[in-house]
């Protein structure tokens, strides 16, 4: 079973400090492929993420300026992490039971990752489908 760590094994996440603009974030991301930004404040702490579906519901459907709006003002506060030694099928478990795309993985405080549905392999979410559909059938 693969662990977090190997998931992001020479990973460089997108991190911006919360006072970017969300038109700075959605560059970056469009730059490097990615469909998250982790969110750090002036000491390099975690303090949100901003994806995709934030730019889409937070800021275009609000009426919001990319040009002036900050991180700050529209990602997802203090974003529930993982660490690097969880094992692949409990973190996507976590993800399902959430509804989140994207998991940032950290090592205390250290920003080590962040992984996405897509990074998880075809045996980690057959796994997390038949317990999905043992729990419905339950229910």
């Amino acid at each position: 079973m693969r662990q977090m760590s190997d998931i992001i094994f020479n990973q460089h996440p997108l991190i911006l400090p919360a006072s970017s603009t969300v038109r700075q974030a959605c560059e970056r991301m469009r730059e490097t492929h990615a469909g998250s930004v982790l969110v750090t404040d002036d000491k390099g702490a975690l303090v949100g993420i901003f994806t995709g579906r934030d730019a889409v519901t937070r800021v275009l459907a609000e009426g919001r300026d990319g040009e002036k709006t900050k991180l700050e003002r529209v990602m997802t506060k203090e974003p529930m992490t993982t660490s690097p030694d969880v094992n692949a099928v409990d973190a996507l478990r976590l993800m399902w039971d959430w509804g989140f795309r994207h998991l940032p993985v950290c090592d205390k405080h250290k920003i080590l990752g962040v992984v996405s549905r897509g990074d998880f392999k075809g045996n980690e979410q057959d796994r997390l489908d038949e317990e999905v559909s043992l729990w419905q059938r339950l229910r």
